[in-house]
């Protein structure tokens, strides 16, 4: 017999709490107890106690608030997620039209009243905003697993530096070509995997990034190896933000007789990332309402079904590669020049993890949610610098959590209702 909110099934609880403590212990056991020094390891027998005592706690204080009244509602929250697309009625109006413009205002005054740390955070988190938003054109929109992103991030880091260097072109000039370059490579890697889904098609794209990184970290003599290679500046009309100028231009604070302030470039840097952020977003918004991005959504529900509707699938999949690696290809031109230097260790396979997890935590095809996650990804493990040693463990805590809670993203996607018109039957 179920239990009611009045008497409480403790033992039920005491053995829920027990089989979760020896799931700890299996689990946080070699993770937490087993510390390495150097060639030696350190028994902490003390931590994992610690650990499986918190857990234990917890469910036992979980398993009975979910028997009472409040805990079985939330629980049928939990039951009750939703999937697919949310419609709203005809004629809705989000109100996301009065928060974005206040969003605006606080964007172009935050590196006014920031320091240097805080701007360059902000940098980074732009950054993987755009990178979000190319991946969730792929995954979210598509429905192509791609596991390689972070092939085209590189190549548009790597543009800008060897274009620099071989070539003599800058910032400005790479920033476009950057972008053709990463979406001539995600047209080569679409054609081999259009017959390709599922774990197939991500298995092939994860050897496509290994092989980009490779690749840089084996053609010493072309790419700089291991060491990497040093990336420009931007300029501001010929204007360079150094103390003194490099490349034959000339300072800016000489050119405007004031005083000269390290963190220009960075405010420089973040200006022009939040002005090409806010045209990829609006991009992204009209394509996801054109016809390619209705095709893009008919792939992702059912590619048997769209390819019957007469859509053009080769079309259809190669289109989302291409403009999801420019957008990457870009983000990798600012990663590059925002930090000065490139190696290949920066685009390891946990950064395409990263960027899927992005993808994922905000919603599959929901622009908001990535934008929003990318600043929680990106902000959360500088604020747990003092806790490296279990980033990884909270980041994967964090995931399972949003499946259990939110499988749908923290912003599910949702269309607006049309109308029907007088005189059509419903």
């Amino acid at each position: 017999m179920r239990p009611t909110s009045d008497s409480l099934d403790v033992k039920k609880s005491l053995i829920d709490s027990v089989l979760a403590g020896l799931i700890a212990l299996i689990v946080f056991g070699p993770v937490v107890g087993v510390v390495l020094q150097g060639y030696d390891f350190d028994l902490r027998f003390d931590r994992v106690a610690w650990m499986v005592g918190v857990v234990m706690v917890g469910r036992l204080l979980l398993s009975l608030f979910l028997q009472t009244t409040m805990g079985q509602k939330v629980l049928a929250q939990f039951a009750h997620t939703g999937g697919g697309v949310g419609v709203y009625p005809p004629g809705y109006r989000s109100q996301i039209r009065w928060i974005v413009p206040v969003l605006i205002l606080l964007a172009v005054a935050f590196p006014f009243f920031a320091n240097k740390y805080l701007l360059t955070v902000m940098i980074l988190g732009l950054i993987y905003v755009l990178l979000g938003l190319g991946l969730n054109i792929v995954v979210g929109l598509a429905g192509l697993l791609d596991l390689g992103f972070v092939g085209f991030y590189a190549i548009g880091a790597y543009g800008l530096t060897m274009g620099y260097q071989y070539l003599g072109l800058g910032f400005w000039s790479m920033l476009p070509i950057a972008a053709l370059m990463a979406a001539f490579a995600g047209m080569l890697l679409g054609f081999p995997i259009l017959r390709m889904h599922g774990d197939y098609l991500a298995i092939v794209t994860l050897g496509f990034g290994e092989i980009i990184r490779l690749l840089l970290t084996n053609c010493v003599g072309l790419t700089g190896g291991p060491n990497g290679m040093t990336a420009p500046s931007p300029t501001f009309f010929g204007l360079e933000f150094a103390r003194r100028a490099k490349d034959g231009g000339v300072p800016y604070h000489e050119y405007f007789g004031i005083a000269y302030n390290s963190d220009m470039k960075f405010m420089f840097i973040y200006a022009v990332l939040l002005l090409v952020v806010a045209l990829v977003l609006y991009v992204k918004h009209r394509l996801t309402r054109m016809p390619v991005g209705r095709a893009w959504e008919a792939l992702r529900e059912d590619e048997i079904a769209c390819r019957a509707m007469g859509l053009n699938h080769v079309l259809v999949k190669l289109s989302a590669f291409m403009i999801g690696a420019s957008t990457a290809g870009i983000a990798g031109v600012f990663f590059a020049s925002y930090q000065g230097f490139v190696n290949p260790t920066s685009f390891s396979f946990f950064e395409s993890a990263l960027i899927l997890a992005i993808v994922v935590l905000g919603g599959m095809g929901s622009t908001v949610g990535v934008v929003i996650a990318a600043f929680v990804l990106t902000i959360a493990p500088e604020l747990l610098r003092g806790l490296a040693e279990y980033r990884v463990l909270l980041f994967g805590i964090l995931m399972v959590v949003m499946m259990i809670w939110r499988p749908r993203g923290l912003v599910r996607i949702h269309r607006i209702g049309i109308a029907p018109r007088k005189g059509v039957a419903p």
